[in-house]
């Protein structure tokens, strides 16, 4: 799962060198148009809708796997 989300995000960002401990704003300095697109791009891959108060609990890549651990994605 950690290698769908790096290339989702590199493929929308251009960055790379994404760990499980990268975070969003403090080290990718995402704005929030990439963070959305990002988050849909994740939605449409695992056919799932995130809430926007879910979305606000997600910082670091590492959460965002949690998350979809947590609501059954298992890759």
């Amino acid at each position: 799962m950690l290698d769908t989300l790096k290339h989702i995000i590199e493929e929308i960002t251009g960055r790379k060198n994404i760990t499980l401990e990268t975070d969003f704003i403090k080290d990718l300095e995402l704005s929030s148009f990439d963070i959305v697109n990002i988050i849909s791009a994740v939605e449409d891959k695992y056919d799932l809708t995130i809430s926007t108060r879910d979305i606000w609990n997600i910082h670091q890549v590492k959460d965002a796997i949690n998350y979809l651990h947590d609501h059954g994605i298992n890759e």
